[in-house]
């Protein structure tokens, strides 16, 4: 557990890192979704990403149901450890997945009938969510690292169903997608 006491400098500075990353990541996201965007080669086939940031996404959904389990048994250091987790597996997603994007066409959903629109639906609020919960995500962290626990537990309650929502639909989608990948 962090026993440093940042400054109110130290941790304005996290937040304008934070706001700009909450900026920057949907942009780079949006950028590389547009199909006349180049692609570049990648010295391994592109579609091994897909299920391994599809595991990354169903691995941090138990990691968050675990910190939310250790912060109510009051185990502080586990909570954090499962936090830190959770935050590298969103990194590394977010790199495979820009990764992945940035080398392949998007890939069309083969599906007819009403899964059809059961598809669209968890995608679309998978991809509006994966955007909000960005600033959610890291303003959460900020507050938890720096030790603000009171402004660290108000906005937790609303980042962690959102958080755990985007990875379980990431995983929901990626199932429903991946008959007609390549």
């Amino acid at each position: 557990m962090s026993t440093i006491k940042y400054t109110q400098p130290q941790i304005k500075r996290m937040n304008t890192v934070a706001i700009i990353l909450s900026i920057a990541i949907p942009l780079l996201v949006a950028i590389l979704m547009n199909p006349r965007m180049p692609k570049i080669t990648l010295p391994f086939d592109p579609y091994i990403l897909p299920p391994f940031y599809a595991t990354i996404n169903a691995v941090t959904a138990v990691v968050l149901i675990l910190a939310v389990y250790f912060i109510k048994q009051r185990k502080i250091d586990l909570h954090q450890r499962m936090i830190y987790i959770a935050m590298g597996l969103s990194a590394i997603f977010l790199i495979c997945y820009v990764l992945y994007h940035s080398s392949t066409q998007p890939t069309s959903y083969g599906g007819e009938g009403a899964i059809r629109y059961v598809y669209y639906f968890l995608l679309i609020s998978h991809i509006i969510l994966s955007a909000v919960i960005i600033p959610f995500v890291l303003f959460t962290f900020i507050r938890g690292f720096t030790r603000q626990d009171a402004r660290h537990r108000k906005i937790a309650k609303w980042t962690f169903p959102l958080w755990l929502y985007v990875a379980v639909t990431g995983v929901i989608c990626y199932l429903m997608i991946s008959p007609y990948y390549g």
